[in-house]
């Protein structure tokens, strides 16, 4: 993965926030105390999803290359969050059945170290916020109208 990936972010309207990546569009809304219709998860309820999916496509790797089914196994995601409100840690339960190997407990708990997203929190990456030309402008794909156009449609 490396290089850059790009995501387009679109505002559709109300509290809701989309973002494509690549044929897909993740949706995310405002719970309704927060001024948003809650027809989607919030941004930050995607992040955190993040962290666990992530989590979760490891186990699937590691027990798939093992016959281990999973269907029984669940991952429980605890956020704490510090007095100002801000995410100060992150616990995943890993709840194994009872027919997982027990030679292969300690080694899933290991796998889902692993995790793309974790590993990605930790680097500590840096971001950057600019701003460019209106998106309305004409680029090479979009031929140029004038007023008039836009007031003939």
């Amino acid at each position: 993965m490396a290089g850059a990936t790009r995501l387009e972010i679109t505002i559709p309207g109300g509290r809701r926030v989309d973002a494509r990546v690549r044929s897909h569009v993740v949706h995310t809304d405002q719970p309704l105390d927060n001024g948003g219709e809650d027809t989607a998860p919030s941004p930050f309820e995607l992040f955190l999803a993040s962290i666990g999916t992530c989590a979760g496509i490891f186990v699937q790797g590691f027990c798939a290359k093992r016959g281990i089914p999973t269907d029984e196994i669940r991952i429980i995601e605890h956020a704490q969050f510090g007095a100002d409100g801000v995410l100060s840690g992150v616990e995943l339960e890993l709840q194994l059945p009872p027919s997982f190997p027990e030679r292969y407990r300690g080694a899933v708990q290991t796998v889902v170290e692993q995790c793309s997203v974790k590993k990605a929190i930790a680097a500590q990456p840096t971001f950057t916020v600019r701003t460019s030309g209106s998106a309305l402008q004409p680029t090479p794909h979009t031929p140029a109208t004038t007023g008039a156009d836009h007031q003939a449609r």
